[in-house]
């Protein structure tokens, strides 16, 4: 088996060198914007190219051509999917091709006032952003449908790691303790991403699944948590009606739902590894220190 990721970010990259490790697969390439991206990544093992999203990639379709396995975590553009809109050619030419995934988000169900939702939930998506990933879901569907292999959606609640987290924030002044009651997010953090990704390639799982927590919790419990962890007085607290935001940040606080994993955690007969926020913040703490 080979795999091909397009869009080697925070998760897809663990996730390819999860594979790497468990040495199920005998080659892993994948897409990243910038050549000294490109140049660090292939350090690592990965055969890394260059694909801004706006062109064909130059050097990336002998790796597409050979993959079984490809995994897309590209945002959708206005246009649609970029790796679709520019590489569908390269994945019709290849022969080998067993199973497709793709990143979405948890984002596509909108708002459900703080209830309990699973995959079955309607899509009402409160933003352009969550728009094109459900326009996006819906073309690899077809895609998949016409190539007759296995296509696992996987939705993705807040991404959060090593590197990425409510520490970092804490350490460089950026964390706020904003509080809108009844307000909760679930979060996934990036070892699960990796390694279901992983194990859902194996098994060539069909479907679409949230991949998100299972403890869905108020923001400003995570910024008290690390702070505890970091012996660091916490910020103060902020009503959300006083609170400062960018548009995007605002657009997250319109979606208030609780997502359920049990689809992907019975499909694959697993539990997650960190399936609460505090014992995802306790290892990264334990990295950090």
């Amino acid at each position: 088996m080979s795999a091909f990721f397009f869009g080697l970010g925070y998760s897809s990259t663990a996730a390819a060198e999860w594979m790497l490790r468990e040495k199920q697969f005998v080659g892993i390439g994948g897409t990243v914007r910038t050549a000294e991206k490109a140049a660090a990544l292939r350090a690592r093992g990965l055969r890394a190219h260059v694909f801004d999203g706006t062109k064909p990639g130059s050097t990336l379709a002998p790796d597409l051509r050979q993959a079984s396995h490809v995994i897309f975590s590209i945002a959708p553009a206005g246009d649609g999917d970029p790796a679709l809109f520019h590489h569908r050619a390269d994945l019709d030419a290849s022969e080998r091709l067993e199973w497709l995934c793709y990143y979405s988000t948890v984002g596509v169900y909108g708002d459900f006032g703080g209830a309990w939702i699973d995959e079955s939930a309607p899509l009402v998506p409160r933003n352009e952003r969550s728009d094109r990933r459900v326009l996006a879901e819906q073309a690899w569907r077809d895609y998949a449908a016409e190539r007759g292999v296995p296509l696992a959606i996987l939705r993705l609640a807040g991404i959060y790691g090593p590197g990425r987290s409510t520490f970092d924030k804490l350490q460089d002044g950026t964390a706020r303790r904003v509080v809108k009651p009844g307000q909760v997010f679930n979060r996934i953090h990036v070892e699960d991403i990796a390694r279901i990704t992983a194990l859902a390639a194996a098994a060539r799982l069909d479907g679409t699944f949230n991949l998100a927590d299972d403890e869905p919790a108020p923001p400003q419990d995570l910024v008290t948590y690390a702070a505890g962890l970091m012996g660091v007085e916490p910020p103060p607290k902020i009503p959300f009606s006083e609170a400062e935001f960018t548009p995007m940040q605002r657009s997250f606080y319109a979606d208030n739902k609780r997502v359920s994993n049990a689809a992907i955690k019975q499909a694959l007969g697993i539990e997650l590894l960190y399936p609460n926020y505090r014992v995802s913040l306790d290892a990264i703490w334990e990295i950090m220190k």
